[in-house]
């Protein structure tokens, strides 16, 4: 089960962007996540006149690796480890801190 999702929040916990706060767009692969507004790059690119794109230096969101990220716990203000447990029979991620359920509505 991936304990970090596309749709959560995360906080950096290493890095030039350290304790900033953003979501997840999209899983590359196994290790890294790729959230908004977090390891923005200057990309230089080439124009293509063909695809009709304009060449120049673009911003681009770079992946992290999701050892450097935390899920954010709104309970208690900061990134948390995420653990799993079955309930009702069915696995679902928990916050190791105090337990409760990602995602639930409190």
């Amino acid at each position: 089960m991936q304990k970090i999702r596309k749709g959560d929040e995360v906080v950096v916990l290493t890095g030039r962007d350290k304790s900033r706060r953003g979501t997840v767009l999209q899983r590359v692969d196994a290790d890294h996540v790729v959230v908004e507004g977090i390891n923005v790059v200057k990309k230089h690119v080439k124009a293509n006149p063909m695809a009709g794109t304009p060449g120049g230096i673009v911003d681009k969101t770079m992946p992290i690796h999701i050892s450097n990220v935390a899920l954010f716990n709104p309970e208690t203000g900061k990134g948390d480890r995420v653990g799993v447990q079955v309930v009702d029979g069915r696995k679902v991620r928990i916050f190791r801190s105090n337990g409760a359920v990602v995602g639930a509505k409190a």
